[in-house]
């Protein structure tokens, strides 16, 4: 048995699959069904209809809270019975309580949406479900049985006979269909939307955060060690090749080979300080992503007008998203866009930051796996965001990421 529901060993391979044992599961899932049913539609019909009773004397309450509660136990049952045709399991969404105890248990599942939710699969299961459970079982077995065994009362009614034997080899197919349909009904309420999948939801989106201030932190790390230790390493040198200079005859070869090293080191001072504010800017870390923000429009090739306006500082992690989401954007628009100018807006409304990068290009701007796009897109992400990109052909180009600040 490879598959793992009935329904698709119905569907690949329709003609062995009378030889293989979900005909007959899917049976005993019918029948328990049916069995099931009606035994909690009896007890919980009896419950309800006591503690209603006697709730005006105080004592149906325990017994309303056992009928609001008694979705938890009849959707166990039916997880249970889930495993006869669809062997893949359906988790139990409900938490363990925080401390020990029934009153902390009831507590706990009141407070649950799978409590409610598994109460209206029970509503709908008892009224409703067991019932046609037992109209596929009367369908598919007893009318056959009852047509065949037509010709004991009346021996002219034959033909009935023929007509029931040849409704007895479809039986497992009706049976089969119908409890995929009822298995893949109860999986679709039961699944723990709320319960489980929320919880690691939470946890990857909590975990991608983490990530992305671990990243920025270890940005700020490179950026300070080549700050404080490389660049400063480099002055000193710079300083001593000057003060060698000074020693050597005038346009001497020595004097020109020093002059032509100090040089070498200045460009990559310069080199390096552009790298140091590629890492992590120390504008950003000092001022605010409001002067981060100038200090890009004043490095950029294409004129930039900026219209900034923010409250203070924002949280690093917005700050930073902010900056890069900028400096990626005028980058692409001074080697791809060939506009003549560029406009960057910074705004905080209702605790978000809306952050937007227009220019007058070619426009045709994409985002391709792999490209800057796609990662501005995944880091707008990460941080509970989410960026827009109108880029038609012939332009203009807008960039607007939303940052929600807390």
């Amino acid at each position: 048995m490879r598959e793992r529901t009935a329904w698709a060993a119905l569907a690949r391979r329709p003609l062995r699959f009378l030889a293989t044992p979900w005909p007959w599961r899917a049976l005993l899932y019918t029948a328990t069904g049916v069995v099931f049913g009606a035994l909690a539609a009896a007890v919980l019909l009896t419950l309800a209809v006591a503690g209603l009773a006697t709730v005006v004397v105080g004592v149906g309450a325990p017994l309303l809270l056992a009928v609001a509660l008694s979705g938890v136990f009849v959707t166990r049952v039916e997880r249970w019975r889930l495993r006869l045709v669809d062997r893949d399991p359906v988790p139990d969404p409900h938490r363990a309580p925080p401390r020990p105890g029934a009153r902390a248990w009831v507590a706990a599942r009141l407070r649950e949406p799978a409590t409610w939710r598994e109460l209206g699969f029970t509503a709908v299961s008892l009224t409703a479900l067991w019932w046609l459970d037992l109209l596929v079982l009367g369908f598919a077995l007893g009318l056959p049985a009852l047509l065949a065994h037509s010709p004991v009362d009346d021996p002219s009614a034959w033909p009935w006979l023929v007509v029931g034997v040849a409704l007895l080899p479809a039986a497992p197919y009706t049976l089969t269909a119908w409890a995929g349909a009822r298995a893949a009904l109860t999986r679709l309420v039961l699944a723990p939307r709320d319960g489980e999948l929320g919880r690691e939801l939470t946890e990857v989106r909590a975990s991608r955060a983490r990530l992305v201030d671990a990243f920025d932190a270890e940005r700020r790390r490179i950026e300070r060690d080549l700050h404080d230790g490389a660049q400063q390493r480099l002055v000193a040198v710079t300083m001593r090749l000057g003060l060698a200079r000074l020693d050597a005859a005038p346009d001497s070869p020595a004097e020109r080979q020093l002059a032509d090293a100090q040089e070498e080191i200045g460009l990559a001072i310069t080199e390096l300080r552009e790298l140091c504010r590629g890492v992590h800017p120390r504008a950003l870390v000092d001022h605010g992503l409001g002067a981060a923000l100038e200090n890009l429009a004043d490095r950029s090739p294409v004129p930039v007008a900026l219209d900034v306006e923010l409250p203070g500082r924002l949280p690093p992690g917005i700050e930073s998203a902010g900056y890069f989401l900028v400096a990626e954007a005028l980058t692409n628009v001074a080697r791809h866009s060939g506009a003549a100018g560029a406009e960057v807006e910074a705004r905080v409304r209702a605790d978000v930051l809306t952050v937007a990068v227009r220019d007058d290009g070619r426009g045709g701007a994409a985002a391709a796996e792999g490209g800057g796009l796609e990662g501005l897109a995944d880091r707008v992400d990460a941080a509970g965001g989410r960026l827009r990109v109108s880029s038609p052909i012939g332009g203009p180009t807008l960039l607007q990421a939303e940052l929600p600040c807390r």
